[in-house]
Order: C-alpha cells, then structure tokens, then sequence
C-alpha cells in the first residue's frame, strides 16, 4: 500500500515545479493561485493572487479561472498542497500550471512582494456566507461588492426594491438622489418607507432602512432636484447608476451626462401592470436616444400618478435593476446590454428585444458631436415620482 510520501512523489513527478525566482519571472502575465486555507491567506499573500483554497479546488476554479490555457503559478505555504493542485487543474484540462517550490513561506522568507489581503469580518462572514458559497462571487466578489458604489436615481417605486437587494448584498456605497417626501399614497409600493415616515424626505427615510438592514452600507443622500447644473458632479465617482425615473426629461438628461461620465445606466420603466428592464453600457452598447430617440407627446405618455401602477410589479422591476447592477459590478453573465426585456404581469410573460446602437445617434454615434449638458423640461412635464 503507498504511503503519503509515495503519493507526493508520484504527483510531483507528473507536474512541473519551479523555484521563486521563476515564479516571480512570471508576475504579470501568470495567474497566482492561492490554495491556502482561508486564514492563513489573510496573514498575507502575493499581490493579486486569486485565492481558492484546496478543498474547494474543484467545485471552484473553473468558474473562478475561467481560460483552461491560461499560464497559472499554484502556491501553498510550503509547496505540498500545490502540488496536489496542479495535478488536480491538469486533470481538469488545464494546460499550462505550475507549482511553487518552498511555497508562500520561501517566497516571504526571500524578500519578495507580498501584502496583506483585504478581508471580510467574521460578521460579515456570516452576513454573506451565502455569497460566499457561489464560486461566481465568494470572498474576492463580496469584497469588490463592499468596495462598489451604486447611484439610485429615486426612492420610490422601483428604487425601494432595488436598494434593499443592493443593500442587502453589501453593496459598499449606494448614494440616492430624491427630493420628494414620504406620502401615505406612496406606501402601496414603495416598501422603504412606513407610516411613521409621512412628510419625511425619502432620503432620509431610505436611509434609516438600509442602516438597520445592513450597516456595512454608506448611504449617501442628495435631496435635491437633479439637474444640468449638478449631475455631472453627483453621478461621478459611482460604478453604476439605477435609474428609477419616470420622466423624459430627466431619462435623456442621465443618458448624456452617463456618456460623459462614462457610467453604464440600468434602466427600468414601469406602467399599469407592465415593465421593462435594460442596460446602457456607453458606447458599448446603444444608449437612451438610440432607443427613443425623440420622446412622446406628453398627453401620450401618463405617468403612473396618472394612470396608476400595480404595486408588486414595482417589486419585479426593481428587483430584475438590482440583479442587473450586481451583475455588472462582479463582471457576471450576459447583461441586458442591447436588450430591452419587457415583462407583463397579466400575462406572466416575458419578451425579449433586440437594441442595436443608432449609426446616426447625435449623443453616442461615430459622428455626434460634444455631449452638451441641458435640460429638457420642453419635452415634457415632469411627473411625479412613482
């Protein structure tokens, strides 16, 4: 019967080992693959390692390194458990991997670069251990989620149920921008705010929530009315815009100053019992005016105070933006990037439709000129908030 160290010895055999000094050579172009336990990869590690540790090696790593060709340099504290690995990645398919000689240890030990990683609390730990257990996101994704900074534009209808997710998912910063205040009517739907809350700034309403759902989150507030004159300010900084408005004039107003900024914008629009859901990724994909480029009459396009809203689609709609946002913050999936989903809750369907940029667009076209920040109140009048 082999014993440990013939097992050693057969898988060093089958792999190829290099000495610190050529896994330093490597920085750059190969990927460091930490599969230390989790607490002694928080003590330190190599800059930017990705970190898995071994006996989640197999469920994890391939949706964590995704290119089987990709050059990957595996390392443990002394070069046993990375050994193993690479056998393991080998056999998955993965055709150019390495283990460290000496592991983390030497290469300390040697004076090469290292730091300590960020890392989460154990309260947040358990906060988000769900997360944790999705090889898509883990620690590496709750981190870059807790580093994250989502703009809503709106406390209301579909900005209740999208902050709440955002918030709940630990979304580090989620800045909310409404200058309205808290009215019984609202209740019905817009599910960060309560009775106690009447005549209360939704801001300030919306931030006593996510504060008690999850303090983790920063929530900052801008009770005031968005305009040219400070847009351009407020957006910048943020990864991500939510945008829960229910006027043209503010809707292509975000889309230019979104170009400027170079922020994506995820859309959500709601109606009587319908809604729908896109992404504007600028100059990836196509933006607002692409879509629409000239807005409705506004005797054509009530808003919901006018032609009332079913209050749960509210919670569909502004749910679909969270996820939306999430998924362009951790890199997930396909986005809705060039397409417009458009859900109706009488028939519980869903459709799906092509978006393709507009060549002549005069905001994101190969031939628009300089993006001019203005308002565009003559459009339309604006609504109230939903």
């Amino acid at each position: 019967m082999a014993s440990f160290r013939d097992i050693l010895t057969a898988t060093k055999a089958s792999i190829t080992e290099v000495d610190t000094a050529e896994a330093e050579r490597r920085t750059g172009t190969a990927v460091f693959l930490d599969v230390r336990e989790s607490d002694e990869y928080e003590q330190g590690a190599l800059p930017g390692a990705v970190h898995i540790p071994r006996g989640r090696l197999e469920i994890s790593v391939e949706a964590r390194i995704s290119d089987k060709s990709a050059p990957i340099v595996a390392y443990c504290a002394g070069g046993v458990r990375s050994a193993f690995a690479a056998k393991t990645l080998t056999e998955l398919g993965y055709t150019d991997v390495v283990s460290m000689l000496g592991g983390f240890n030497r290469w300390k030990d040697e004076g090469r670069a290292w730091s300590t990683p960020a890392a989460l609390t154990p309260e947040q730990r358990n906060r988000y251990h769900r997360h944790l257990l999705l090889p898509e996101v883990g620690e590496e994704g709750q981190m870059k989620l807790l580093d994250s900074k989502v703009l809503l534009l709106g406390a209301g209808g579909l900005g209740s149920p999208a902050a709440l997710y955002l918030a709940a998912a630990g979304v580090g910063t989620l800045g909310i921008i409404d200058m309205d205040v808290v009215d019984a009517s609202n209740l019905q739907r817009q599910v960060l705010h309560n009775l106690d809350r009447i005549g209360e700034p939704k801001v300030d309403s919306a931030k006593k929530t996510i504060t008690l759902m999850n303090p983790d989150v920063n929530v900052v507030t801008y009770d005031t009315r968005l305009g040219a004159d400070n847009i351009l300010d407020i957006i910048d900084g943020y990864d991500v815009i939510v945008d829960g408005t229910d006027n043209f004039p503010t809707r292509y107003l975000v889309n230019d100053a979104s170009l400027v900024k170079a922020i994506p914008v995820v859309h959500g629009s709601i109606f009587r019992f319908e809604g729908q859901v896109t992404v504007f990724s600028p100059y990836e994909g196509p933006c607002y005016r692409c879509m629409i480029p000239e807005p409705p009459p506004a005797e054509l396009a009530p808003s919901c105070a006018e032609a009332g809203v079913l209050g749960v689609l509210c919670g569909i709609i502004g749910s679909m933006q969270a996820m939306e946002a999430i998924k362009l913050l951790l890199g997930l999936g396909d986005s809705l990037v060039g397409r417009l989903m458009a859900y109706d809750s009488l028939e519980q369907t869903w459709r799906t439709f092509k978006v393709h940029r507009d060549p002549e667009c005069p905001t994101c076209g190969p031939h628009a000129g300089e993006i001019v920040i203005a308002e565009y109140d003559e459009y339309c009048l604006p609504h109230t908030s939903r």
